[in-house]
């Protein structure tokens, strides 16, 4: 990429779009948006036409022109297909394309994804051999997405899913990771190559920087394998008694073998916390049950130097999430988080999880 060339022009944000100068093309977007888009979404509808637009009249090369076109194509594909399903939890699952049938960490892959499937969750893998077939196995092809990727050597869906209307092809690794982020509750890794290692570390990388939703991701093989207990040598030897890592971020993930412990993973994570939502400067957590006085104040005891000023507090629904009618039936906790200690954040999560049943006769709102 030649920087100099796309360095010029004022910066903006992703939320900072140039209207076109035509007035008339101005008022043509408005009427389009207000025939065709809901009223609650007409803003960001009008926003993307003008991003469209400044493509349209920008002096740019036809290849840039590809990329941009063939990245809204694909997102506008795979968020169609996974819609219908947006209620249902979804677990994804990383690994090798090369792990034979038969083999023990295949075997246990269609043990874990045949659990999620009992607990009512849906699987999804990026479509192909190996570990993905076995997740589709394991789930079912009617509890299965497929994220496949259209590779030079023509890697084709597996058996399990192709030609299934939850099958999702993909140009881009960039909007297919994407995808497996945005639709994903939890993620399952198995020992994999290089491919398998970008999507680990980039996952890491996401939940450590606050990029995406916290989710728990479970590092995990057959019991005779051991290629995660290798790999976390070399994590603690250089990364985190290097100082590259924060010990905290320890909590993001967990390395087992043992299946019961993956699946109270999984489920344990939502046992009580719902999701979280950013309200200005402050972080709300929805909850199934809010913390009583007491555990709030040992919550902040152990919690209270990741806020950035102010304490960790049990709020009503904000205005904003009352007017997006977000979660109108989970409690809530909020703190002026630093934005930077999420692997702390994420034992906090963990406590709200393990938060002691009410008092009999106690109202719980249920999420």
């Amino acid at each position: 990429m030649n920087g100099s060339a796309r360095a010029s022009g004022k910066h903006r944000s992703r939320f900072e779009v140039k209207p076109h100068e035509s007035t008339l093309l101005q008022d043509e977007l408005t009427a389009l948006v207000e025939k065709m888009a809901p009223l609650q979404n007409r803003d960001l509808v009008t926003q993307l036409l003008n991003v469209v637009v400044n493509f349209a009249s920008a002096d740019l090369d036809r290849l840039d022109l590809k990329i941009a076109t063939g990245a809204l194509t694909e997102m506008h594909q795979a968020f169609t297909t996974f819609q219908p399903w947006a209620g249902r939890r979804k677990l994804t699952i990383f690994g090798s394309a090369r792990t034979p049938e038969g083999h023990p960490d295949y075997l246990a892959t269609v043990e874990v994804a045949r659990a999620m499937r009992e607990c009512g969750w849906m699987i999804i893998t990026g479509a192909g051999p190996g570990i993905m077939a076995a997740g589709i196995e394991g789930a079912g092809r009617e509890n299965s997405f497929g994220v496949n990727i259209k590779l030079p050597f023509e890697q084709r869906a597996n058996l399990f899913i192709e030609e299934d209307p939850k099958l999702v092809e993909m140009k881009y690794f960039f909007t297919r990771k994407l995808i497996f982020t945005r639709e994903s509750h939890a993620f399952l890794v198995l020992p994999g190559g290089f491919g398998t290692m970008d999507e680990a570390f980039e996952l890491l990388t996401l939940m450590q920087t606050g990029k995406s939703q916290p989710a728990p991701i479970v590092l995990y093989s057959s019991p005779e394998n051991t290629f995660w207990k290798e790999w976390e040598v070399f994590m603690r030897g250089r990364l985190f008694e290097g100082g590259y890592v924060s010990d905290e971020d320890e909590s993001l993930f967990l390395i087992t073998s043992d299946l019961e412990e993956a699946v109270r993973e999984f489920e344990g994570f939502y046992a009580n916390f719902d999701s979280l939502r950013w309200v200005g400067d402050l972080l709300v957590l929805r909850v199934r049950r809010g913390p009583t006085e007491e555990e709030l104040e040992s919550l902040n005891q152990r919690y209270g130097r990741i806020c950035a000023s102010g304490t960790i507090e049990s709020i009503p629904i904000t205005s904003a999430e009352k007017g997006d009618k977000d979660g109108l039936d989970l409690q809530r906790v909020a703190l002026r988080f630093d934005r930077s200690s999420h692997g702390a954040l994420r034992r906090l999560i963990d406590d709200l999880n393990n938060l002691s049943r009410p008092p009999s006769g106690e109202s719980i709102n249920q999420g």
